[in-house]
């Protein structure tokens, strides 16, 4: 019988008391997210790592005509984002290192609170790219191993959390996207309290 992915068995248990439980930081996280987006009226946007919809659902309020689609691979947690987002937002089971989507299909790409999980970052990444549009726009947001805070949870799990993988600092960030052919990567990191940081990390695919 083949393991159970880690993080699927995590989030499927979390999954009802998922938003409750973490307000806060899912508010924080997609607010700072959405700012740093540079998002047209009628873009085409895919949300990986969409989870219960949070950011999906204010982008659906702000860009009624956008065309939005997300994955997650968790169905308990895409569950609650099918009741809470509009029919004509399109959600999928998936992961980031095999998105079920055509080339170039997307104007805007992005990832908010998930990238710690990844255990493949590179293939992800390059996924993501293959999805872009040439000059279309990647943004991904996540911990910032800069911060001394970050740094020492994410040890701790290492050890004690089989779903966390790795957090990532500026410099790691800006190779790892460099390395899968994006251009302009630029990678801001700030504090939400006076505990924990964040960046996010954006940066485009090349102009055909």
């Amino acid at each position: 019988m083949p393991e159970k992915n880690p993080v699927v068995e995590e989030y499927a248990r979390t999954a009802p008391d998922y938003e409750s439980k973490w307000s806060f930081y899912v508010d924080t996280t997609t607010r700072e997210t959405i700012a740093r987006v540079n998002m047209g009226p009628t873009d085409r946007v895919l949300d990986v790592g969409c989870g219960t919809g949070s950011l999906l659902y204010h982008l659906a309020s702000s860009s009624p005509k956008a065309q939005l689609f997300g994955i997650d691979l968790v169905p308990e947690m895409l569950a609650i984002a099918r009741r809470r987002l509009p029919s004509s937002v399109e959600l999928r089971e998936g992961s980031a290192e095999r998105l079920p989507f055509e080339d170039e299909h997307f104007d805007v790409v992005i990832s908010c609170n998930m990238f710690h999980y990844i255990r493949y970052p590179n293939p992800a990444l390059r996924e993501m790219y293959r999805v872009l549009r040439p000059g279309g726009q990647f943004v991904v947001t996540d911990w910032c191993d800069d911060y001394i805070a970050c740094r020492i949870c994410d040890l701790y799990l290492r050890f004690f959390n089989r779903a966390h993988f790795k957090t990532y600092g500026i410099q790691e960030c800006t190779s790892l996207l460099e390395e899968a052919g994006y251009a302009e990567v630029k990678v801001e990191r700030y504090k939400i309290n006076w505990f924990w940081g964040l960046m996010t990390a954006r940066g485009k695919r090349y102009e055909a």
